[in-house]
């Protein structure tokens, strides 16, 4: 398949390794971008956007990463820390009276409030009506007592986070990106899209049904099947692809871009853009490690990004990553719209590791 778009000089690996990615996906394409200490070295796309073929991915596509989403839910949060308006100590009954867990936005944050499944059972329509979600979220009782343990709020960091930041600004996270962090800076990032947006969306492919989930949930803790599974359709192709979803603003998922676009909140961070070096040195450090009680699996945790040593950012189903490593001043993001693994996004930034001199990253 063809790959359009830039790589600098001294950066044709990333193109090559980029290239055999597209090569071996079997359903629509995907993108990748790299920011290196203040310039765009790489910013490719290839295959195509939809389902049938018909579309090629194009400069201005946009695909659904995932978690990788999760991020830009917490840079809004803060962003009202650093201004004032949200305390990371307080508790979150402070902003959200109606919230039972007792919680603070530390907590929230930080992936440790323990309101990671949601014990009623509802509809996918849950997902399209923000109140109802935010009210069955409220009086959640939490998996454990918020701050003793960690795990991703995979279905709902979003709405506990988007919560906070409405309560406190008066706006959505869709709105506040637009008009604080992405709209300013050209991002194409979105939470819930406009009409003309929902043309660029690219289809989603490799997701399944059951068979797929039970693969999905192999070696996980059972919190993981309630955590993820209701409300139903998450990871449901004639969900996730419809119109209804993509103008939804489920911020722990549902997030829309480009490669460049998500890429782009990481260079901003990098070049003392968005957040006080304070805050940003904050965010970046351990608030907790260990063994996900949702995921299974040891990681650790910032306010709001998945933490690696020095580097920081945040991985999505299906293989989509972004992220951002201080100590070799890039920024980088692979978006697929083919549901896969990991390996291709650790096999184009280790290439781009490699002509940037830096040691590969371990499996």
């Amino acid at each position: 398949m063809d790959i359009d778009g830039l790589a600098d000089s001294g950066f044709e690996p990333v193109r090559e390794a980029f290239a055999s990615v597209i090569a071996g996906q079997s359903g629509t394409g995907a993108a990748l971008a790299a920011w290196v200490d203040g310039s765009w070295v790489v910013d490719l796309r290839g295959g195509t956007a939809d389902a049938a073929g018909r579309r090629p991915w194009r400069p201005d596509s946009l695909v659904q990463p995932y978690s990788v989403a999760k991020p830009f839910a917490a840079i809004c949060a803060l962003i009202l820390v650093d201004r004032g308006q949200l305390d990371l100590d307080a508790p979150v009954q402070r902003y959200w009276p109606e919230f039972t867990a007792p919680a603070t936005v530390r907590h929230v944050l930080s992936h440790q409030a323990g309101v990671v499944a949601i014990d009623q059972p509802a509809l996918t329509e849950a997902f399209y009506d923000w109140t109802a979600m935010c009210d069955l979220l409220a009086v959640q009782e939490p998996q454990w007592e918020p701050g003793t343990a960690h795990g991703e709020s995979a279905l709902f960091y979003g709405h506990l986070v988007g919560e906070l930041v409405r309560r406190s600004d008066g706006r959505l996270p869709g709105q506040f990106l637009r008009d604080e962090v992405c709209g300013p800076r050209g991002l194409d990032f979105y939470f819930g899209l406009t009409g003309p947006e929902q043309a660029r969306a690219v289809d989603l492919t490799g997701l399944g049904g059951p068979a797929w989930l039970e693969r999905k949930s192999a070696g996980k803790p059972d919190l993981y099947r309630r955590a993820t599974t209701n409300p139903p359709g998450a990871f449901d192709p004639a969900v996730v692809n419809g119109a209804a979803w993509r103008a939804a603003q489920v911020p722990a998922v549902n997030g829309h871009c480009t490669a460049r676009g998500v890429a782009g909140l990481y260079a901003a961070l990098l070049g003392g853009e968005l957040l006080s070096a304070d805050l940003l040195a904050e965010a970046t450090t351990t608030q907790c490690s260990g063994i996900d009680a949702v995921f299974g699996h040891e990681n650790a945790w910032g306010l709001g990004f998945g933490l690696d040593d020095s580097d920081f950012g945040m991985a999505g189903t299906g293989g989509s990553f972004a992220g951002a490593s201080p100590p070799g001043c890039y920024a980088i993001s692979f978006v697929t719209g083919t549901m896969g693994s990991s390996r291709p996004a650790m096999a184009v930034e280790n290439a781009l590791r490699g002509c940037l001199g830096l040691p590969p990253l371990a499996a």
